[in-house]
């Protein structure tokens, strides 16, 4: 409803006039308009199992709808395309725009307000209809815990996301530029662990192995069989870092987008 009335909020003349499941693999979402460019058609995969994903990518094709229509043509977006908040690009864009529209910052805030772990966020996720991941990296995008959020395959990274303070602390990890292997003794790797939704304390130096001797951090795991992959969030101390003792910590780094 809110993706058919929206060109009646803004006054515009070429509105969203169908919003239709397609069971098309090669896409998440797509906006397409007509021959004149009067009227715009969302698509959404239907053949997505998650309500919450559906959700989402209804929220962000209608977020380039917003915002980029004038922009280009036509819009086809991937799994990848709801997961890239931190690039200044359309696609980034239109996934910060779902998340405000869906998550309202301050509601948000309301609900996170005992000692985070995927219980908490999982209610999140539930409370506005949108995936757990998502909700994961709403509340990264805002707070000032030092963590990261890892999602991996067979043992390896597939992409990794770190909150603001994380970054600053060396939490992070270089997904973009190399193959990274989820370490041997976190909970992620461990066979006999399918799900530890509170935590469970460990060395930081599993993880990280320029930590200092007697940090430790909080390790969370959901496993998905639907989709095959490993969600993993760590949450270090605020005053712990992570850096080599020979880097320079105040360097620019290269932020770690999801690609997965």
């Amino acid at each position: 409803m809110l993706a058919k009335e929206a060109a009646n909020i803004f006054g515009w003349s070429d509105p969203i006039t169908e919003v239709t499941p397609v069971d098309i693999k090669s896409f998440d979402g797509a906006l397409f308009p007509d021959d004149e460019r009067k009227k715009w058609m969302l698509l959404y995969n239907s053949a997505m199992a998650s309500p919450g994903r559906i959700r989402f990518t209804q929220a962000h094709e209608l977020g380039h709808y917003i915002l980029h229509r004038q922009e280009r043509s036509a819009f086809q977006c991937s799994s990848d395309d709801m997961l890239e908040w931190e690039d200044k690009t359309i696609e980034a864009q239109a996934d910060l725009f779902a998340s405000f529209l869906l998550m309202p910052l301050d509601d948000f805030r309301a609900q996170v307000t005992t000692t985070v772990d995927l219980d908490v966020l999982g209610h999140c996720a539930e409370r506005y209809g949108v995936s757990l991941t998502a909700a994961v990296l709403k509340w990264l995008n805002y707070t000032e815990e030092n963590a990261v959020l890892i999602l991996s395959r067979e043992g390896f990274m597939q992409w990794a996301f770190p909150s603001r303070q994380a970054k600053r602390a060396g939490v992070f990890f270089a997904t973009r530029k190399q193959t990274v292997e989820v370490p041997a003794g976190s909970i992620a790797v461990a066979p006999g662990v399918k799900h530890e939704r509170r935590g469970i304390e460990l060395p930081a130096k599993i993880w990280f192995p320029h930590a200092e001797a007697g940090t430790s951090l909080r390790e969370m795991k959901i496993s998905s069989d639907q989709y095959d992959y490993v969600l993993s969030l760590l949450i270090l101390p605020r005053s712990a870092t992570v850096w080599r003792r020979d880097e320079d910590r105040f360097k620019p780094w290269e932020a770690n987008r999801p690609r997965g």
